[in-house]
C-alpha cells in the first residue's frame, strides 16, 4: 500500500520517528539500524510496511529497500510478528540477521531477546533457500522483478488465500504448465482454491 515516505523528521527516537508529510505527522516505528542510518537529517526517506490488525494499523519505517524486504520475510515466519521482527532488526545489522539465518547459525538467533531455540530453527528453516537465492547482494540491491509464481503467488495472499495453500496449488499447476504466466496462473489456481 505505502512504499516509501519522504519528508521532514520532526522527531527522532530510537524506537520510533515522526514525519511531517505534506502537513500529515506519520509516527513510524523503527529498528535501532534504521535510527543509526538516518541519523539527524531533517529530510528523509523511510520505506514503509504497514501492517494491519484487527485493534491497529502500525506503519514500520526502514532507512533501506532491503531491511524492509528483510523484515517481511521474517515476519512471514510463524510465530514471528512485527515487534519480533523489528527486535532481530534492532539487536543484529540486516546483513548479520540474513548472514545467520542463510548459514544456520541458530546459536546467533537463539541470543536475540524474545528468539528461542524452536523459533529459531524456524527461521532457519523457512528463510534460508529464500535468502540464498537472492545472494549476498540482496539487501543492498535494487528490487529483483519476482518470479512468476512469487508474483502469482502475492497476488493470491493478498486476495485472502492461505500461503501454504496457494503455494501448493501453484506448484502443482507449475509442473503441469511450466510456462504459465501470472494471469493464466491465478485464474487456473482460483479454480482450484
Amino acid at each position: 500500500m505505502y512504499e516509501y515516505l519522504n519528508g521532514k523528521l520532526v522527531q527522532k527516537h530510537p524506537t520510533h520517528v515522526v514525519m511531517d508529510v505534506g502537513g500529515i505527522g506519520y509516527f513510524l516505528h523503527i529498528s535501532l539500524h534504521t535510527y543509526s542510518q538516518i541519523k539527524d537529517d531533517e529530510q528523509c526517506r523511510l520505506f514503509v510496511s504497514f501492517q494491519v490488525k484487527e485493534d491497529s494499523h502500525t506503519l514500520y519505517g526502514f532507512s533501506e529497500e532491503g531491511e524492509r524486504r528483510l523484515f517481511e520475510h521474517l515476519i512471514s515466519v510463524s510465530g514471528i510478528g512485527p515487534s519480533t521482527g523489528r527486535m532481530i532488526l534492532s539487536s543484529l545489522a540486516p546483513d548479520d540477521v540474513r548472514a545467520a539465518i542463510a548459514n544456520g547459525n541458530v546459536p546467533l538467533l537463539k541470543s536475540i531477546k524474545g528468539i528461542g531455540p524452536k523459533t529459531a530453527q524456524r527461521l532457519v528453516l523457512e528463510l534460508q533457500d529464500k535468502l540464498k537465492k537472492q545472494g549476498p547482494d540482496a539487501l543492498t540491491a535494487a528490487p529483483l522483478r519476482q518470479s512468476v509464481p512469487d508474483e502469482a503467488l502475492s497476488a493470491l495472499v493478498m486476495l485472502g488465500f492461505q500461503r501454504q495453500q496457494a503455494e501448493k496449488v501453484l506448484n502443482a499447476i507449475m509442473q503441469a504448465q511450466p510456462e504459465s504466466t501470472v494471469e493464466t496462473l491465478i485464474k487456473e489456481a482460483l479454480k482450484r482454491l
